[in-house]
């Protein structure tokens, strides 16, 4: 846990960076610092290790306070990523990430196995990258290292300071999941400032939301895309709030919706018989549960087998995923439904009522859940 408590930062000449605030990160969780620029988040970041010195206020980590530990040894405990990552140019990327090891005198059997295993964590072959040196890498290779080199001697703090922001679109894409992976592997305390609140949704366990040095908002995703508590929140999170809302929301195999389902095997004559007022279609499982199509009421008719008229189900998603990717697949597909899928096993459906009933049942989850 980490924990400020009326923390102000006053810089010469009167300028107040951060005023007064208080807030928990809790222990194993991604908190995300957003808000717009000059608001304090970066100043909050670097006062939590001590590489700028609070004005007033206390900063914990550990129920410790931070001010009577040794700014090295607490950096030590803290990890810590840099959006330009700050290799060394003239040491090779294992070097790189044994930096705290060697810190810490660890043996070098110790450090050689921390940093292969390090490198494999952040999809590095070790065989293929620990020789070679920064220059040698793309901008998305050389901001793994940096993850690696921050988590180098497992601390159990994390700070991360825009690290993915100057990075295109599409390996800036791949490093958010790839991290996202890698923080359910090892759940450390991170600590993660971006000025991207669409980064912020998609990676954050909670969101903190600053605005001229105070907090404006601070609550999970849902809760804060569900009830914006200012209008700087409601500008900030944009127009398409309801859509960024889709991807903080589970698919809820509860509230799927169950067309009638036939085999493959039937016969057209079965078919018929399955639909009902409501569907114009059935879907079609295999003996297994899993989905193999689909086949509309008016292919029903005449004599054969479901298997001589059924179309490929293209629209499905595993029920792992969020609403929003549920919802991409039906626009992708131009379909009237989407399959949704538990391992190999069909669950269900999502139509376009099912994504209207999931978003409004999201408010009246968080105010039940704040009761």
């Amino acid at each position: 846990m980490i924990r400020l408590e009326r923390v102000t930062k006053q810089f010469p000449g009167g300028q107040f960076a951060v005023q007064e605030l208080s807030i928990d990160f809790p222990t194993g969780e991604l908190t995300m610092l957003v808000g717009p620029s000059g608001c304090g988040k970066t100043t909050t970041l670097k006062m939590i290790n001590r590489l700028i010195e609070p004005t007033s206020g206390r900063i914990f980590h550990d129920e410790q306070d931070v001010t009577h530990i040794d700014p090295v040894a607490l950096r030590l405990r803290m990890g810590y990523v840099i959006q330009n990552v700050g290799l060394f140019p003239h040491m090779s990327i294992a070097d790189n990430v044994a930096t705290v090891p060697r810190l810490l005198r660890w043996d070098k059997p110790r450090i050689q196995r921390r940093v292969t295993e390090l490198l494999e964590l952040v999809g590095l072959d070790p065989r293929q990258y620990a020789r070679r040196y920064p220059h040698q890498l793309s901008g998305g290779q050389r901001q793994r290292v940096g993850v690696a080199r921050a988590l180098g001697a497992d601390p159990p703090v994390l700070l991360m300071d825009e690290p993915f922001g100057a990075i295109d679109r599409i390996a800036r894409e791949r490093l958010q999941n790839e991290f996202l992976r890698i923080q359910r592997e090892v759940r450390k305390t991170v600590v993660f400032v971006t000025h991207d609140i669409d980064e912020a949704i998609k990676l954050g366990d909670r969101i903190a939301i600053m605005n001229a040095g105070r907090l404006e908002q601070y609550d999970t995703p849902a809760a804060i895309l569900a009830k914006p508590a200012s209008d700087l929140v409601v500008d900030l999170l944009g127009p398409d709030r309801g859509l960024k809302r889709l991807s903080v929301t589970p698919i809820d195999l509860n509230a799927l919706e169950h067309p009638p389902a036939v085999h493959a095997d039937d016969s057209l004559a079965d078919a018929r018989r399955a639909f009902d007022g409501r569907w114009t279609k059935v879907v079609i499982v295999d003996r297994s549960g899993k989905p193999a199509g689909e086949l509309d009421r008016d292919q029903a008719d005449g004599d054969g087998q479901v298997a001589d008229r059924a179309r490929p189900l293209d629209a499905t998603i595993s029920a792992d995923r969020t609403l929003y990717d549920a919802f991409s697949q039906m626009l992708i597909h131009q379909a009237s439904w989407v399959a949704v899928v538990d391992g190999d096993r069909f669950r269900g459906v999502l139509t376009p009522q099912s994504f209207v009933a999931a978003i409004q049942r999201v408010p009246a989850e968080l105010e039940g859940a704040r009761r």
